[in-house]
């Protein structure tokens, strides 16, 4: 019988006690390939030094209150502190992140947990950091490249030539969509090392409730045009967009599910456009409860300017509601039938509000619209990282 394969996951992005929905990407991905039997797990999730806790210090704070050990779901996940500087932290950073974290990875090592590879996510600075960590050790190595990562992070020439030199040495290069695995081709990387594994939905969390109940549940009007928007508050998730597009839908109110630094200005827009009475911001919802919001949703909007594969989409669709989003990266992938929804043509609120009006008009069914996201479980991706780690550990 095949002994388990024995990963270390390496990433910045994982959630945590204080930050529980941060990186839950990455944390589902693990638990889906855990949960066949054939791997072995333990988890270094580094976050930057920062002396002081407390709200008013906002993440930084968080990252103070971080646990330098906690168990999620059954993993044993490790928070070691690294060094993050200002103004000079992006050339930095991958140095610290090693250097931080290999006594971490050695006590592992030293405590029977001597792993077969180290399957890091996110390609800059913690990919670049597993690299030397790997090599350090002798051992094996894949990165997952998930968005900014390879879409922003390779216009600056010191990462970019980091990237490369760590996709080199890589055992494989992971991308949740095509389009990354494409861009990193097209930045010199060597084809044969890369694979195209794609996030899928959690299909027992996200399913379809009635809509009436799940507004009954929430507080929220009957028989209101609903669009939702979930995601951190920042410019780059949108939401201003969706705040823009109101002006133009009347009839429609607005839900926004997150937090972030846009909160206040937002807020404002709203207020300006005199829009205000028609938005709800619900703050950080948990993942289980996300179900509700969806469901209550005519649609879900998705504004993004950049965006590898994003599971909102996925989620929104399980729970039979149909999207809206910015024609980018991996997200036409993921809308790429009349019953998933509509990409935008344009990241504008005019033509958020057009492709509202274009999806009230050739409503999908719900049926239909869950369908379409049943086609992207986790079971092909699961299978492809077993077959993929197993090459490696035998090579």
């Amino acid at each position: 019988m095949t002994p388990p394969i024995r990963i270390l996951l390496f990433s910045t992005l994982f959630p945590s006690a204080v930050r529980p929905i941060h990186g839950i990407f990455v944390e589902t991905r693990l638990r889906e390939l855990v949960k066949t039997g054939q791997v072995q797990a333990k988890v270094v999730a580094p976050v930057p030094w920062f002396p002081f806790k407390g709200a008013r210090f906002g993440d930084y704070g968080l990252f103070a209150a971080t646990p330098a050990f906690e168990q999620r779901n059954g993993l044993d996940v490790y928070h070691p502190r690294y060094l993050l500087p200002p103004k000079v932290g992006m050339n930095i950073a991958p140095h610290t992140l090693a250097m931080a974290a290999l006594p971490w990875v050695k006590k592992r090592i030293r405590d029977g947990f001597d792993f077969d590879l180290i399957d890091a996510h996110y390609y800059y600075p913690d990919g670049v950091a597993a690299g030397i960590i790997a090599k350090a050790l002798g051992k094996p190595f894949v990165v997952t490249a998930r968005g900014t990562d390879l879409n922003l992070i390779p216009d600056y020439p010191y990462p970019r030539k980091l990237i490369l030199q760590t996709a080199a040495a890589a055992g494989a290069s992971i991308g949740v969509c095509q389009a990354l695995m494409d861009s990193l081709r097209a930045l010199g990387a060597d084809p044969a090392k890369l694979h195209t594994l794609r996030n899928g939905v959690d299909l027992q969390r996200f399913v379809p409730e009635p809509r009436e109940l799940a507004r009954q549940k929430l507080g929220l009007p009957e028989h209101a045009q609903l669009l939702l928007s979930v995601g951190h508050l920042i410019e780059r998730k949108g939401h201003h967009i969706a705040v823009e597009a109101l002006v133009q839908l009347p009839g429609v109110r607005l839900l926004i599910a997150g937090s972030g630094p846009e909160r206040a200005a937002l807020q404002r827009q709203a207020e300006k456009l005199g829009v205000a009475d028609r938005v709800r911001f619900a703050g950080v919802v948990p993942q289980a409860d996300l179900k509700w919001w969806y469901s209550a949703a005519d649609a879900l909007a998705l504004c993004s300017s950049r965006e590898g594969w994003a599971n909102v989409l996925l989620e929104a669709m399980a729970c039979g509601t149909p999207v809206i989003a910015t024609d980018i990266w991996g997200t036409p992938e993921v809308v790429s039938t009349p019953a998933a929804g509509l990409l935008m043509a344009a990241r504008t609120g005019p033509a958020l509000a057009e492709a509202w009006r274009a999806l009230m008009a050739n409503y999908p069914a719900r049926e239909a619209t869950r369908a379409h996201a049943e086609t992207f479980s986790w079971d092909a991706t699961t299978q492809g990282q077993l077959r993929l780690f197993n090459s490696i550990r035998a090579q």
